[in-house]
């Protein structure tokens, strides 16, 4: 005979309901439908970080050929902001109660005027840029060339060609693109200007018609130009789904790192963020105390903070990291060579 508890019964029967209920609130959307569940906030917290001065999927994640390099050794880590958006009420409420998560609107990041697709694209234009200029901004530091080199013509049109080095535009010297885009924004469309190429090795004047901007009617040349190293040193950059600006600062110290004898980090854990132009100035960016326990939980001992950061930075739980404070990339180099002496660097307290 098989005895069945009516209590246990219903117990479990009980339970049912609250088990039903607790899944239909995880939900999303509604079952077979496009029906939209999900809260309007995005949960952002610590995300991976990844060390400049190593490798993945077996390539460096900053790699120069073309050149002489020199060791390395340490870390010099970029840091990232984990940010999960579609989730549920229950779910916003257990990461806002059980983890270090701040909950934003989704707003802040997916503007209501722009879908995913168009931000993501936006993100990875900014990290392209990002890369850019840390090549731009390490080069300038070490005093050594540069070249502005078009990346694509104009449809239809030969006078300026990819492949061409812009070394000057009506006479006046062009150093880096902004020198360019400044010049040309001070004439009118329709006027034509005069810049001077070195193609195939020789140097040429060559006319080209300012032409109408696209998107803000400003007037253009209807180019893609590059900034690239002048000596034939090749440096690329290897990381796959991120985002934004903010590892430019990192990727110019371990270009610096990689073309300088000196060990910069001498060994030590060094992490950092911030946004960098090609002149190598250091802007803020969104989420520091987030990447910060990031650094902390990943072993840094240092974290290099943007100065516009540190009042967020300081009010944080930073406790063993140094929270250096950089305006620029000179600041940010003097900053681990302090680290490398026992001397302690400028901080944000």
């Amino acid at each position: 005979m098989i005895v069945v508890s009516l209590r246990n019964k219903t117990i479990i029967l009980g339970a049912i309901p609250v088990v039903a209920s607790a899944v239909a609130l995880s939900l999303t959307e509604i079952p077979g439908t496009s029906v939209d569940l999900s809260v309007p906030y995005a949960a952002e917290g610590p995300g991976p970080t990844f060390n400049t001065l190593g490798t993945t999927g077996g390539k460096n994640v900053v790699d120069i050929s073309g050149t002489k390099t020199y060791p390395t050794s340490g870390h010099l880590n970029m840091t990232t902001v984990s940010v999960r958006h579609g989730i549920s009420l229950p779910q916003a409420i257990t990461r806002w109660a059980t983890t270090n998560d701040t909950l934003v609107p989704i707003e802040q990041i997916f503007p209501a005027n722009q879908s995913p697709e168009e931000v993501n694209k936006e993100n990875q234009a900014a990290f392209a840029s990002s890369e850019n200029n840390a090549t731009s901004a390490a080069m300038k530091y070490l005093h050594r060339p540069m070249a502005v080199t078009v990346m694509s013509q104009p449809e239809g049109s030969d006078e300026i060609r990819k492949g061409d080095i812009i070394e000057g535009i009506d006479g006046q010297k062009i150093a880096q693109p902004q020198d360019l885009v400044k010049a040309v924004r001070s004439h009118k469309v329709g006027d034509r200007v005069t810049l001077q190429v070195q193609r195939d090795g020789k140097s040429e004047d060559v006319s080209v018609p300012v032409r109408q901007g696209e998107s803000d009617d400003a007037p253009i040349l209807g180019i893609t130009i590059k900034q690239e190293p002048a000596d034939g040193t090749t440096i690329d950059y290897h990381l796959d789904d991120i985002g934004g600006p903010s590892a430019g600062l990192m990727f110019t110290l371990a270009v610096v790192d990689k073309l300088t004898p000196e060990d910069l980090t001498d060994g030590k854990f060094i992490a950092g963020t911030g946004t960098i132009d090609a002149d190598g100035d250091v802007g803020p960016i969104g989420g520091i105390s987030h990447k910060i326990d990031a650094a902390k939980k990943a072993g840094a001992m240092m974290f290099m903070t943007p100065s516009d950061n540190c009042a967020e930075a300081m009010s944080g739980d930073h406790d063993g990291v140094v929270l250096a404070k950089v305006n620029n990339l000179s600041d940010a180099v003097t900053a681990l060579k302090d680290v490398k002496v026992g001397k302690k660097p400028t901080t944000c307290s």
